[in-house]
C-alpha cells in the first residue's frame, strides 16, 4: 500500500528527467563568451519560457539568474505536488530551505545596506513567488514586507510572527547590535533548518532513511568546507567548533583530529574517506589558493552517491528527492558557469568544477 502511493509520483516525475540539460550542452555553455551568450544557448532548453518572460526587464547575468531561479522553483513545485499525502510533510520540511536562504539574503542585504531591488533579484523565486511559498510558512506578501524593512532589527521583528525564525533570531540581536556581525544570525537559521528538516523525516514507509542520509551528507559537506576555510585562514579550533553544524555523519568530536592537519592538502587527505575525490581540489588550491576545487569535489561526490542511493528506491520518496537534487545541482552548475565567464575565468578552469556532466 505504502509503495503503491508513490507509483503516481514515479509516473509524474520520470518523464521530467530528460528536461535536465544533457551532458553534451555543458562544453558549449563553458565555452560561451559571456552571460548573454549563455542565455542564447539556454533558449533551446527547458529554460526558454522563463528567459522569454524575463527578457523584457532583464539582461546579461540578471536575465540568466532570474530565468534559472524561476525554472528551479517550478521544478520544486512539481516535486512537491507529486508527493503523496504521507510524504508531503517530508518534502515540505526539505523545501523550507529556500525560506531560510531567502531570509538570509534579506538579512545580509540589510546588514550591508544594499538596495531592495538588488536583493529581490537574488531571491529564489518564480515570477516573484518564492520557492518556500509552496511548503514554507512565509507568503508572498510576507516576503515583500521583509524587503521593505529598513534594518536587520526591523526584519527580525517582523519574523517574530513565524515562530521558528523569530525565536532563532531575536536572542542574537543584542550581540549583532554590538558587533554588527550578521554571520551568527545566518548560522543559527541554518542550524535550526537542519534540525527541523531531519526531525521532519518521520518514518512511515521505512525507506525515509535515504532522505536523512541526503541531509546528513549535506551537513558533512558544509562542515568540511568550514574546516577548509578555517585551516586556510589558520583560525583557532574554537572558531570551527562554534560554527559546526550537528546532525551529520562527521561528529563534532572528530573535527579536532581533522583540523590537526598541517595544511589544507593534508586536510583533504584526511577527509578522503568521506569524499573520495576531494584531493582533486589540491591542484586548484596549490595553483592559486582557491578552495573551489574542494567544494566542487564535495558536491560531485555527494550527488553521485546520493543519487545512486535515491534511485535504488523508485517507489518511495527516493524518486522525488532524486528529482530535487538534480534540479539543485543543475542550478548551481549554471550559476557557476555564468559567474565564471562573467569574471573571465578560463573554460578549462570551470569545466572540472561542474557536477551535472558527471551524473
Amino acid at each position: 500500500m505504502a509503495s503503491s502511493s508513490y507509483a503516481s509520483a514515479l509516473g509524474r516525475l520520470l518523464p521530467e528527467f530528460p528536461a535536465f540539460l544533457s551532458k553534451e550542452i555543458w562544453p558549449t555553455l563553458v565555452a560561451a563568451r559571456d552571460p548573454g551568450e549563455i542565455a542564447k544557448i539556454l533558449e533551446e532548453t527547458a529554460y526558454a519560457p522563463d528567459l522569454d518572460a524575463a527578457r523584457a526587464t532583464h539582461q546579461g547575468i540578471s536575465l540568466v539568474e532570474i530565468a534559472i531561479n524561476r525554472t528551479f522553483v517550478r521544478r520544486n513545485r512539481r516535486a512537491y505536488d507529486a508527493a503523496p499525502f504521507a510524504g508531503r510533510p517530508v518534502v515540505g520540511a526539505y523545501l523550507a530551505r529556500w525560506d531560510v536562504q531567502n531570509i538570509g539574503l534579506i538579512l545580509a542585504a540589510k546588514a550591508q545596506g544594499r538596495p531592495v531591488r538588488e536583493t529581490e533579484e537574488s531571491l529564489v523565486s518564480s515570477r516573484d513567488i518564492p520557492a518556500g511559498l509552496y511548503a514554507g510558512v512565509l507568503t508572498l506578501d510576507d516576503y515583500r514586507n521583509l524587503l521593505e524593512q529598513p534594518t536587520v532589527e526591523a526584519v527580525a521583528t517582523q519574523l517574530v510572527r513565524f515562530n521558528a525564525y523569530g525565536t532563532t533570531i531575536l536572542p542574537l540581536l543584542e550581540t549583532y547590535a554590538r558587533t554588527r556581525d550578521i554571520f551568527p544570525i545566518l548560522h543559527a537559521l541554518e542550524v535550526e533548518y537542519y534540525r527541523e528538516a531531519i526531525a521532519g523525516v518521520r518514518y512511515f514507509q521505512g525507506d525515509e532513511w535515504v532522505v536523512r542520509e541526503l541531509l546528513k551528507s549535506e551537513i558533512d559537506g558544509k562542515n568540511a568546507l568550514l574546516l577548509f576555510k578555517a585551516r586556510g585562514a589558520n583560525l583557532p579550533l574554537e572558531e570551527v567548533t562554534a560554527r559546526w553544524i550537528d546532525g551529520g555523519n562527521i561528529a563534532a568530536t572528530e573535527s579536532a583530529d581533522l583540523y590537526g592537519a598541517r595544511g589544507v592538502p593534508e586536510l583533504a587527505e584526511r577527509l578522503a574517506s568521506h569524499f573520495p575525490s576531494i584531493t582533486e581540489g589540491n591542484t586548484e588550491f596549490l595553483a592559486g589558493g582557491s578552495l573551489s576545487g574542494y567544494e566542487a569535489a564535495i558536491e560531485r561526490d555527494r550527488a553521485v552517491r546520493e543519487l545512486k542511493r535515491l534511485r535504488a528506491y523508485p517507489l518511495s520518496l527516493g524518486v522525488i528527492f532524486a528529482y530535487l537534487l538534480r534540479a539543485e545541482v543543475e542550478r548551481d552548475d549554471i550559476r557557476r558557469v555564468t559567474f565564471g565567464r562573467l569574471y573571465g575565468i578560463a573554460p578549462e578552469r570551470i569545466e572540472p568544477l561542474l557536477v551535472s556532466p558527471r551524473l
